[in-house]
């Protein structure tokens, strides 16, 4: 017993940090991405030793859009983006909005390059044996974190996709807590979802 938990101290404690982040972000906290911070660094640890080389190159990405997330959640003052503002009960804090429309086709165009981009650099450069799963994941999170940022009510269409494929991924990369973790991510994704939809609607 003392063995396996040392050899998944990582696994477990990222898990634990990421049960924190999703309940947060579930709520809307700002504190998210405080615990954020911390799970993404350790986070880098763990991919880096599990051959999960575009995770652990995500992870740096997520570390810089935390600090970015942050700030924009407590400093906009309900922007709208266009120079516009929206009152809300918290004016202090970013509301909660939709995915611009006009937005959709670029973005969608990013994802898919992005895709291609990082599946040729792992099988080009790393001995990954899942550069497809792992690409995929790693595409559509950089989009993810961006609308997670700017507080869109769409982006968690986006970490339902992710979150699946990342939970069969962590099973067969032998990364049993957090592969669970995503599993429950799921489940809290789509509450968030309604949640989120709920507190837009009341702000």
């Amino acid at each position: 017993m003392i063995t396996f938990f040392a050899e998944h101290w990582l696994d477990i404690v990222t898990t634990v940090l990421g049960l924190a982040y999703i309940l947060l972000e579930y709520k809307a906290s700002v504190w998210m991405w405080v615990v954020g911070f911390l799970m993404q660094a350790l986070g880098i640890v763990l991919y880096y030793q599990k051959g999960l080389y575009a995770d652990c190159g995500m992870e740096f990405y997520y570390l810089s859009m935390t600090v970015y997330g942050y700030w924009r959640w407590v400093s906009k003052a309900g922007s709208q983006g266009d120079g516009s503002f929206v009152a809300t009960k918290k004016t202090s804090h970013l509301p909660i909005r939709h995915f611009p429309s006009r937005l959709v086709l670029p973005w969608t165009l990013l994802i898919l390059a992005l895709w291609g981009i990082i599946y040729w650099l792992l099988v080009t450069f790393t001995n990954s044996n899942v550069p497809l799963a792992d690409s995929f994941t790693t595409a559509l999170s950089i989009v993810g974190i961006w609308a997670l940022a700017h507080k869109y009510l769409e982006q968690w269409f986006i970490w339902i996709a992710v979150d699946v494929v990342t939970c069969i991924l962590y099973f067969y990369k032998d990364i049993p807590f957090k592969a669970s973790l995503y599993g429950l991510y799921v489940i809290i994704a789509i509450l968030g979802w309604f949640k989120w939809r709920r507190m837009m609607t009341s702000a």
